[in-house]
C-alpha cells in the first residue's frame, strides 16, 4: 500500500481572493502528516483542493503518481483518498450499517463490503453492537466512529482526518487519537488536520504550520515543538 500526496506551489481562491498562495506540502506513504493553524489559516480550503472540490487556480496535486488537476472528485475518491470531514456529517436518519454501507458506494460484491464491515466492528466494537440503530441518536463520540468507520469502508490508501477533536469530550478526543494512530498501524497513510497541537504531535510524524495560506514552519514534533512561532502561536510564548 502507497499514498504519496504531493501538493505544489498551490493557490485557491474564493472570489478572486487568495487562500492559498503557493502551498507546497509533501505526505509520505505509511505516516502520519499534520497540517496545524488556527481558524482560517486555509486548513480546509486544503482539503477541498486536493478533492477537487474547490479547484486550484494554479500549481498541482499529484498522488501516488496521478496527477489530480484534471479528475472529478468521485476519481479522486477511487485512486483510494477518503476524507472523514469536519463535524463528522453521518446521516443522522439512517443506522450505523447504512451510513458505513455509503462508503463502500462503488463495491459491488456483497461478501467484500461483509469484510470490511467487519473490519471497521473490529476496530469500533460499539458500532458492532449498535449496528442497526439510528446514527443521529448516538453521543458525539460513537458518531465520530461512524465517520471514521464510513471512510475506512474505502479501503483508503490515504485518509484524510479533518478536526477530529471538534467537538468532542476529551475521552473521546484521546480515543479517536489512538484509533488514528491504530489505523496507521495497518499501513494507512494519515493527513490529519487539527488544532490540537499536544495531541496531533503526540502521534504525527511530520507538520506543517499553516498560516494565512502559507506554510509557516514545518518538520519533526521535535522541531515544531521547539520552534518560537508555533511557542507563540499555541502556547503563549517561548518556555
Amino acid at each position: 500500500m502507497t499514498g504519496r500526496l504531493t501538493v505544489t506551489d498551490v493557490y485557491t481562491a474564493y472570489d478572486r481572493a487568495d487562500v492559498l498562495s503557493g502551498l507546497s506540502i509533501e505526505v509520505a506513504p505509511g505516516r502520519i502528516t499534520c497540517i496545524l493553524g488556527s481558524n482560517g489559516a486555509g486548513k480546509s480550503t486544503l482539503i477541498r483542493s486536493i478533492l477537487r472540490l474547490t479547484p486550484p487556480r494554479a500549481g498541482s496535486i499529484a498522488f501516488d503518481g496521478h496527477k489530480l488537476d484534471t479528475l472529478q472528485t468521485h476519481e479522486i475518491v477511487g485512486l483510494g483518498i477518503a476524507c472523514i470531514p469536519e463535524g463528522r456529517r453521518i446521516f443522522a436518519k439512517m443506522t450505523v450499517e447504512e451510513n458505513l454501507r455509503l462508503g463502500a458506494y462503488r463495491v459491488a460484491s456483497e461478501k467484500v463490503i461483509r469484510m470490511r464491515m467487519d473490519k471497521v466492528f473490529e476496530t469500533f466494537p460499539r458500532l458492532g453492537e449498535r449496528a442497526r440503530q439510528l446514527a443521529g441518536t448516538m453521543s458525539g463520540g460513537e458518531q465520530a466512529m461512524v465517520s471514521i468507520g464510513r471512510g475506512l469502508m474505502t479501503e483508503p490508501k490515504l485518509l484524510v482526518v479533518d478536526e477530529p477533536s471538534l467537538g468532542l469530550s476529551p475521552l473521546f478526543v484521546q480515543e479517536n487519537f489512538n484509533v488514528i494512530r491504530r489505523i496507521n498501524d495497518t499501513g494507512v497513510t494519515v493527513l490529519l488536520v487539527e488544532q490540537n497541537v499536544n495531541q496531533t504531535l503526540a502521534i504525527a510524524h511530520y507538520g506543517y504550520v499553516l498560516s494565512q495560506g502559507r506554510i509557516a514552519v514545518h518538520g519533526t514534533p521535535e522541531v515544531l515543538l521547539a520552534d518560537a512561532e508555533v511557542q507563540r502561536a499555541y502556547f503563549g510564548g517561548v518556555h
